[in-house]
């Protein structure tokens, strides 16, 4: 089916600065805002189809002041800054009095245009690619208004857009229902191994530095540069939130008898000091032995279970919510920064139950661990599909070949060979 192809230009509304950017400069800068007021449409809310709900305020006398860039329910929101060009949503009804910032398009449309036909007709991937022949900009992406105004859009009649729309979200509230459901298990699983650890606290709390061996490593120095006696070294690069990253290891010079005191032993608790970020802290993993002598930088603390702790357990107990929170307490500081030490974790206590119910605990943690390695593989296939799905389904939206039944995701499923 064919219809005639507009700009969204041509689909503003005749009311003055329909399409508009927010205020540059001075106008509206950072010292403007304040705690409660209207809000302010920033470059973070405007998600790809979606408006995300992070709040900024404005007085009520500077936004009267501003009213040229006001946004109401149902505008249009285009971000004209980043990499996924062009991203758009709708402006909620929830929004309240609220106005564009600087890279924050407003697109107010004329009567006998849905919103919605418009929104999904810029998700195109025929407008995406439109989009990447169109931008500018070096590091971040730009589209400028001009181009905006250009976007192309296809336009039936008012009554055919919302019946597209209607049978479009219907399908495509099937996908987001399957990746609510993916959802809900992870945070089931997450319960299962919270409750689980929660469980380690019947163990009898014990300083840190009585049940484990706690040291810092090497500082890279000049002196250090790799030349007759080099060894393997691991950095904080190598210590992930997944675990060990062995991809890319370095190597340092020693001296006389230090590799004995600093070689790392299976089952050493590598710990990453910080770098001022409180996410960043404490992150751990544990040292498997794969690498022969090899030793680790003084932003790496090595913490070595004595005979009471099973590694396993100290990583498990380590890395749980609870002592995450614990961590960050200890490691903050009055200037702001986040780093812990040596002395720092030496503060730090932890429960430890039997030899025979730290086993339990990580056979338990064990299990959860692989069902969630499980699912987060399910979870990155079903986002591929669905988008894929999505792209599909948008395709025959706009070719006018959506029915309303179920043949049209099996038609959209052969479309992508699923």
């Amino acid at each position: 089916m064919t219809w005639p192809t507009v700009t969204l230009n041509d689909l503003q509304s005749e009311e003055p600065r329909a399409i508009t950017d927010g205020p540059f400069g001075s106008n509206l800068a950072s010292r403007h805002y304040t705690e409660t007021g209207p809000r302010v449409v920033r470059l973070q809310n405007i998600g790809d189809g979606r408006f995300v709900d992070e709040k900024a305020h404005i007085s009520e006398e500077h936004f009267e002041s501003l009213r040229a860039h006001e946004v109401k329910a149902g505008d249009l929101l285009v971000a004209s800054l980043g990499e996924v060009l062009p991203r758009a949503c709708l402006a909620p009804v929830s929004l309240g009095p609220a106005i564009v910032k600087a890279d924050c398009i407003r697109v107010r449309l004329r009567q006998g245009v849905d919103p919605r036909w418009v929104l999904y007709a810029m998700q195109r991937p025929e407008v995406r690619r439109w989009a990447d022949e169109h931008r500018h900009g070096v590091g971040r992406p730009r589209l400028g208004l001009r181009v905006i105004r250009q976007i192309p859009v296809p336009l039936p009649p008012v009554e055919e857009q919302r019946r597209i729309v209607e049978i479009l979200e219907d399908h495509l509230s099937r996908l987001d229902a399957a990746d609510a459901y993916l959802g809900a298990s992870q945070r089931r699983l997450d319960a299962m191994e919270r409750a689980a650890l929660a469980s380690s606290r019947d163990g009898e709390l014990f300083p840190l530095a009585d049940v484990t061996a706690i040291q810092g490593g090497i500082q890279k120095q000049q002196k250090r540069a790799p030349k007759d006696n080099a060894f393997p070294f691991l950095r904080v690069a190598n210590v992930t939130a997944r675990g060990l990253d062995l991809d890319e290891v370095h190597s340092i010079e020693l001296f006389d008898r230090e590799l004995d005191r600093l070689r790392l032993r299976a089952g050493d608790l590598l710990v990453v000091e910080g770098n001022g970020s409180a996410s960043q802290i404490g992150r751990a993993a544990i040292w498997d032995g794969s690498i022969e002598d090899c030793v680790h930088q003084n932003h790496l603390i090595r913490v070595r279970p004595l005979a009471v702790l099973l590694p396993a357990y100290l990583e498990a107990v380590w890395n749980s919510p609870q002592n995450r929170a614990k961590l960050t307490n200890v490691a903050s500081s009055s200037s702001g920064l986040h780093t812990l030490s040596v002395s720092k974790l030496k503060q730090l206590s932890i429960p430890v139950p039997s030899i025979e119910r730290q086993h339990e605990l990580v056979a338990a943690v064990s299990e959860v661990r692989q069902a969630r390695r499980r699912l987060s593989g399910a979870i990155a296939t079903a986002a591929a599909r669905k988008g894929a799905l999505r792209r599909a389904l948008l395709g025959a939206a706009f070719s006018g070949r959506l029915t309303g039944d179920a043949s049209d995701l099996s038609e959209a499923e052969e479309m992508i060979g699923a």
